[in-house]
């Protein structure tokens, strides 16, 4: 098998912490994901900033607010600042999770699961042809890390995943810590999960830390990726091929330089599984 995308190679989240060091040193990093929302305003630094790191690297977006599964309408403002968004940055792919984040007046600041039924997915997959129509692109989704399961699921959260791909022709961004944060949590084999996924489907892989308290684990992005994520994360480019790939941290942030080290671990790998791949001349 081999992913359908052009591979884009190795990036890293882009984070405050670090704006003036990238600037000054120019690291050896592929591509920068932004925070959609974080550069959803009229002008000032962040702006700057961006402008400035789209001069020099390739940049995706990547949102934490759509709310593609919310029980409330899409909220058009913010589709339209995401449009415009992107036309300013022109980012290779735009992302968001496959989950709710808000009531019909709050923001929870959250990422909470989805019921897996069929109802749900024909509810999902009309909003995403939605926001296609409106950015006119494929939406990108992320699988989020869970710590409940719905009573009346009927799929799988992998086949929910692939069902909804097929029926809205959104495309997945795969966060391999995600799902196994979420294995260890609910008891499932987290390679069932990932070699579920269809192949054509798979835009970009996230990779990040958790926190492990034994009985359950934490999504918390704010420890170096652990040896079972990298474990799963090298069957997973051995079973996909090369996939574009980040490195999230969004807290205790280390040094930059602890920072491209993981990087560099990450490409190792990718550059290991395809020398594997090559054929023997």
């Amino acid at each position: 098998m081999s992913a359908s995308f052009p591979f884009l190679g190795y990036g890293l989240g882009l984070r405050s912490a670090y704006y003036q060091q990238i600037l000054e040193q120019s690291p050896d990093v592929d591509w920068f994901e932004v925070v959609s929302e974080n550069f959803m305003v009229q002008g000032g630094k962040a702006l700057y900033y961006l402008d400035a790191f789209a001069e020099r690297y390739p940049l995706v977006m990547h949102g934490v607010s759509l709310s593609i599964g919310g029980p409330h309408a899409l909220d058009p403002e913010y589709l339209k600042q995401l449009k415009q968004l992107a036309e300013r940055v022109r980012p290779a792919w735009i992302s968001d999770h496959l989950c709710w984040s808000r009531g019909n007046a709050h923001q929870l600041h959250d990422l909470l699961p989805l019921p897996y039924t069929e109802e749900s997915l024909v509810y999902i997959a009309a909003r995403v042809m939605q926001v296609q129509d409106i950015l006119q692109r494929p939406l990108v989704l992320e699988n989020v890390s869970s710590y409940v399961r719905g009573a009346s699921d009927e799929f799988t959260e992998w086949e929910f995943l692939a069902l909804l791909s097929h029926v809205s022709g959104c495309e997945l961004l795969l966060d391999v810590n995600n799902v196994y944060v979420s294995s260890r949590n609910h008891g499932f084999d987290p390679w069932a999960f990932i070699s579920s996924l269809p192949v054509d489907k798979v835009r970009q892989l996230h990779l990040a830390g958790h926190s492990d308290y034994g009985d359950y684990v934490i999504d918390t992005h704010d420890h170096p990726v652990s040896d079972p994520v990298w474990a799963l994360y090298q069957r997973t480019l051995e079973h996909f091929g090369p996939v574009a790939t980040l490195l999230e941290r969004d807290d205790h942030f280390p040094p930059l330089e602890a920072l491209l080290d993981e990087l560099q671990t990450a490409r190792q790998l990718g550059n290991n599984v395809l020398a594997r791949r090559q054929p023997c001349s």
